[in-house]
């Protein structure tokens, strides 16, 4: 039984056939070229492309600390860092102090008030530093130390 009595593949091969037997001059080479064309796109999307993820790389740990120190050593260390950052941090607040100096001398030889300014700006910072600490104790549900206390 049929799939469908619409389709009759026979009639179609019936006609191709009429068509190659009919005497033309260029019957075979179309016929070549149609069934190369057909047959290099067919081999195209058939071909099967697997692309092998990359291997794994090699790992290799660096450490910088000796794997056998003591205890005594690791704080000597922490200290040594600590000290060293907070070195930084005091000439950075220098040079920061240093250059507000700058920009007051330059502010007051042309004639602006920079007390007033200063002022200004202190009483935004103080607002920033309380806005802070209320959203703090407030995601945190009491207060908070600080290290000031």
């Amino acid at each position: 039984m049929r799939i469908s009595p619409k389709y009759d593949v026979a009639g179609g091969f019936g006609d191709l056939w009429n068509e190659i037997k009919r005497p033309q001059p260029y019957r075979w080479p179309i016929l070549f070229v149609s069934c190369a064309l057909t047959g290099t796109i067919l081999y195209a999307f058939a071909q099967e492309r697997v692309i092998v993820p990359p291997p794994r790389p090699e790992v290799t740990y660096i450490t910088t600390f000796a794997p056998d120190r003591t205890e005594e050593q690791i704080v000597a260390s922490n200290l040594e860092n600590q000290e060293r950052k907070e070195a930084r941090e005091r000439l950075e607040e220098y040079r920061v102090e240093k250059r507000r100096d700058m920009y007051r001398t330059l502010g007051k030889a042309t004639g602006i008030d920079t007390d007033k300014i200063d002022a200004e700006i202190e009483a935004e910072r103080a607002r920033e530093e309380a806005e802070t600490k209320r959203r703090i104790e407030q995601a945190t549900g009491g207060t908070v130390a600080t290290d000031a206390q």
